[in-house]
């Protein structure tokens, strides 16, 4: 395919993507020296094109400067320009979101290959460069690492190449076109092509030079491509390694030596490489007895492939990571070096809040970090190939990749969820088959090589056909090391041959049962589960509890990683995280690109505490007696950590001991403890934690890898006795005050509720308690529809009617108890009573009484206000982070420490969060320490939020500057709150276990007194 006039037909030619396009290679380094290739830093034989370059913007290509490449042109009065950068985030255009359809829905009439000739914003980039030194007289490349969607290149007037393909590299010779001193190079590209019909991942439509650009060189010999390849015995013991390599140049001259190095430097093997008739030079390497790559044990070698001339001159040498593994499929069972995987996962964008998908090295060092640290051990790169750093660092840390081909065409077959695909491409579209097929070529070439990645994938969500069956057999024809994923045949069964393995999204656990309890064929993931959009992550034990009980369950991917969100500023010059629609962009699909586990601004989301957990390959079993060990590891025992108990007791830690311990892989111990007697009445919790000796890669020494809790109860003797001190009690006609030294309380008839907490001379009662039905919906009760189904409890909330009011009074106590009738329902009848005891604490005791024919309760609740000043709390409760009692394996009984805008979480739209399940007791207090404590029995603990906004307040906010200035810090006690569930965000509710059915009866206590 090659030309040298270029044309604008190009950008809907399905046949015309790629001219005088260099072909896909490894993406290999080379040096010119044994040192410099030792040392595998940064190549001298690249020159860096990044930073600041001229830059013109134009709505649609007839207003663009069609003559800006020429030579002469002067583009002097022209802005500037980062590259890399999307155009829209640097003050062109804008950024606009959409999930599933076209990006010009609604706008344009359009199908494949169309595309608009008024609504195709260009991109105009001119750069000037001098050849750097060491490049003078040798051949010069241009590499493009990224460049959305479609683009022409020329150097000093003269017109090099075009390209699609927005996350692959596109390379160009530039040799014949430069000059001595100053060059011009001159960049078009186009934000829509007839690859954005094949670019509709679930993104913010960007456009823009966003990867790096380099020039590079090549020695008088070169290794243009190098094809890894190892092979294990029957036992995984003794490993062979294998080797592909092109060269370019003077290659009948050359000669090729190999030298394979273990991690410490140490020569293995060496051999040398021949050239075949075909052109490609071989060499086997037998290494022996090697040490495995693995997600828990990533073990490299390192290959250098010297590079001679006839004078026996060193031209080259090419230092290669070697991971020694299998990947296989064993009685339909995938298998890593001999043992069923299963795959604790997550699908990544790249994302930064800032520069969007044009991430950081420093961004990635943290994801691959953070992701080690919550035991993941899986990433699928969603949807398209990642920067190649991304994959050298998951080899070196250890995460097992499925690698996805840049290829999405949702909304060509599948519209508000029907599916529907009668003009669905790629599909038996052959006019469409190479354009795709140059696709999964540039994946492959590029990542062969990364022992990482474990299986190719032939995109996502684009529906099937004969088109894509081709792909997967490209796959398993180039590669026969990988196995193949794709999900889009479960909506086609034609061509199930697609896929390797049974791949869904959003299956729901019953759903994957009945697969696996029906004779499956083959292997099941979950390619995308959990789907994590706000407050979510509810119900993820209801998957991982699948990974022991089916063979052919291999786990999942959850959906996804990071909040793809930007950072805009408001009409005040404060800067906030917009989604969707806040920049004016339509079509828009809002706020449904926050769905990470990680927030945007790269912060661990509470989400992550129940992943964390869930995804522990190591469980730690605790009882009175000691602690079982199960090491669900597939190769690494228990020696590079230490196991530590503690037994606390009331929240306080009693008693510590570090040991260490010795559990191999894949098998289990109980390791006796010694305990100090529990003769104290209270509440006892073993903590279990196994912490990193020694520092890693990825975490510090100390570092905590599994935990596992027992809690006990030790019981009183002695019943324990009322608090001591004379009442006082004063019944008026409107209000009821009982007082007594140091405190009043006060209650009003005609208010309906307690009004007053009065501790010396402190008013602790901001806005009185009232029963509350209502929790400020989640991201996931939209989807299915909460407030439709359940939105008469927002007005049972604010309407409810006091029927009566009754004082009580005993020795020692007075108690008021207020009757409430609610508008939804003549049936319904809640009632909350107030004991006040002699020293000043209040006994709260709320019951409900439930009513057939009306929907679940979102929560039951009493929630009241005090003063804003009291917002330091000091929890004695399942935390740290926030839970539900659909997430709440993953947290802890102890005790913790907050501030209320702490339970304000990050997510984007605000919504219910900060809550506590199993609270004992929780302090509310000022900076002077003083306040009030919210308390329970162990055996009947309550649920806790306590934020500066009510549920009223962040119900009515579409993002967080538009909440109101804290006034007031909020106070919700709750019997129960419903859970927060995940399996999706567009209709799949929570378990029903998670539910509160109305119907019932459900009754709290908890006790309020001073601090």
């Amino acid at each position: 395919m090659t030309t040298t006039k270029p044309s604008l037909d190009w950008l809907t030619d399905v046949s015309v993507f790629a001219v005088n396009r260099v072909p896909a290679h490894s993406d290999h380094r080379y040096y010119e020296t044994a040192a410099e290739a030792e040392a595998d830093g940064g190549m001298k034989l690249r020159y860096s094109l990044n930073g600041s370059w001229k830059f013109n913007y134009a709505v649609r290509p007839a207003d663009r400067p069609v003559a800006f490449y020429e030579q002469n042109f002067n583009s002097d009065s022209w802005g500037a320009i980062e590259v890399p950068g999307h155009i829209q985030l640097q003050g062109f255009g804008k950024p606009q979101y959409v999930n599933t359809m076209y990006p010009w829905d609604g706008h344009h009439e359009l199908r494949p290959p169309a595309i608009s000739e008024n609504d195709n914003p260009v991109g105009s980039y001119v750069k000037h460069f001098n050849v750097p030194q060491n490049m003078l007289g040798k051949p010069v490349y241009i590499s493009f690492q990224g460049v959305e969607s479609a683009f022409y290149v020329w150097l000093n007037g003269k017109f090099v190449g075009y390209s699609e393909d927005s996350f692959t590299p596109a390379e160009f010779d530039l040799t014949p076109y430069l000059l001595e001193g100053e060059n011009r190079l001159a960049v078009e590209v186009y934000q829509r092509s007839t690859g954005s019909w094949l670019e509709d991942q679930d993104f913010w439509r960007f456009s823009g030079i966003f990867r790096d650009v380099y020039l590079y060189t090549v020695p008088a010999i070169h290794v243009r491509d190098l094809f890894v390849k190892t092979e294990l015995d029957a036992a995984y013991k003794q490993g062979k390694l294998l080797v592909d390599l092109k060269l370019s140049g003077a290659v009948d001259s050359a000669s090729i030596k190999l030298v394979l190095k273990d991690a410490d430097g140490q020569a293995v093997v060496a051999g040398a490489a021949e050239a075949t008739e075909a052109g490609v030079w071989t060499a086997s390497l037998d290494a022996r007895a090697v040490s495995l790559w693995n997600a828990e044990n990533p073990y490299l070698y390192k290959l250098y492939v010297e590079v001679y001339n006839a004078a026996g001159e060193l031209l080259e040498v090419v230092p290669q990571r070697v991971g020694f593994r299998k990947f296989e499929m064993i009685d339909k069972v995938m298998h890593i070096n001999g043992k069923r995987i299963v795959f604790k996962g997550v699908n990544r964008h790249e994302f930064n809040p800032r520069r969007g998908r044009a991430i950081t090295a420093g961004d990635m060092l943290w994801d691959i970090k953070t992701m080690k640290q919550n035991n993941l051990n899986a990433v699928r790169t969603s949807h398209y190939p990642n920067q190649s750093l991304w994959y050298e660092l998951c080899d070196v840390y250890g995460l097992y990749v499925i690698d996805e081909m840049n290829l999405e065409t949702h909304g060509s077959w599948q519209k508000m969820g029907a599916v529907e695909p009668s003009w669905n491409v790629p599909a038996n579209k052959l006019e469409w088959q190479d354009i795709v097929m140059d696709r999964a070529i540039s994946m492959v070439e590029r990542d062969k090589n990364h022992p990482s990645i474990l299986i190719w994938s032939v995109g996502n969500e684009a529906y099937a056909g004969e088109v894509l069956l081709n792909v997967s057999n490209y796959f398993r024809s180039a590669d026969p090391s990988r196995l193949v994923h794709y999900e889009g045949v479960f909506h086609n069964r034609d061509y199930d041959a697609t896929s390797d393995m049974e791949s869904r999204m959003y299956a729901k656990p019953a759903d994957i049962e009945l697969y696996l309890n029906d004779n499956p064929q083959k292997p099941y993931i979950s390619c995308e589960y959990m789907h994590a959009m706000g407050n979510s992550v509810g119900g993820m034990h209801k998957y991982t509890e699948l990974e022991q009980k089916y063979a052919l369950y291999q786990g999942g991917f959850i959906w996804d990683y990071i909040d793809q969100v930007i950072v805009k500023k408001d009409r005040f010059g404060k800067e906030f995280l917009a989604y969707g629609g806040d920049f004016d962009d339509r079509a828009t699909d809002y706020n449904f690109c926050t769905n990470g586990i990680v927030y945007a601004d790269r912060k661990v989301s509470p989400k992550m505490q129940e992943v964390k957990f869930l995804y522990q390959n190591i469980k730690l079993l605790p009882d009175r007696e000691g602690v079982k060990i199960v090491n669900e590891n597939l190769f690494e025992g228990t020696d590079a950590y230490e196991l530590v108990i503690k037994l606390h007791l009331e929240g306080a830690e009693i008693f510590r001991s570090v040991s260490e311990v010795q559990v191999a892989a894949q098998s289990e111990a109980y390791i006796p403890v010694v305990l100090p007697a529990a003769e104290q009445a209270g509440e006892y919790v073993i903590h279990a934690s196994l912490q990193l000796k020694a520092s890693t890669l990825w975490a510090d020494a100390g570092h905590e890898l599994s935990f596992g809790q027992f809690v006990f109860l030790v019981e009183q003797k002695v019943a324990a006795s009322l608090p001591a001190g004379e009442l006082r009690v004063v019944e008026g006609d409107v209000n009821i005050g009982v007082h007594g030294r140091d405190f009043s309380i006060m209650f009003s008839k005609q208010a309906g509720t307690l009004t007053s907490v009065n501790y010396s001379g402190k008013e602790m009662i901001a806005l009185p308690p009232a029963p509350l039905f209502w929790r400020a919906t989640t991201d996931n009760d939209k989807g299915f529809s909460l407030g439709f189904d359940s939105g008469i409890w927002f007005a049972a909330s604010l309407t409810r009617k006091c029927i009566n009011v009754v004082l009580t009074e005993q020795e020692g106590t007075a108690t008021v108890t207020f009757q409430y009738r609610l508008s939804i329902s003549a049936d319904v009848l809640v009632t909350v009573a107030y004991t006040v005891l002699g020293d000043g604490s209040v006994q709260v005791k709320s019951r409900y009484e439930g009513a057939a024919n009306l929907p679940k309760l979102p929560i039951f609740a009493l929630s009241f206000k005090v003063p804003a000043d009291y917002q330091h709390l000091d929890w004695y409760a399942m935390g740290p982070d926030e839970n539900y009692i659909d997430r709440a394996f993953g947290a802890r009984l102890g005790e913790f420490q907050n501030v209320a805008a702490d339970n304000v979480s990050g997510y984007v739209v605000p919504q219910e969060s900060g809550n506590r399940t199993g609270v004992r007791r929780v302090s509310i207090t000022n900076d002077l320490g003083r306040g009030i404590r919210i308390s329970a029995p162990a055996t009947q603990p309550v649920e806790c939020n306590i934020a500066p906004y009510t549920a009223f307040e962040l119900e009515s906010a579409q993002h967080h500057h538009e909440l109101p200035n804290v006034h007031y810090t909020v106070v919700t006690v709750a019997g129960r709150q419903m859970g927060v569930g995940g399996d999706d965000s567009w209709g799949a509710p929570v378990h029903d276990e998670y539910l509160i059915p109305a119907d019932q009866e459900l009754a709290f206590e908890f006790l309020i007194s001073r601090v």
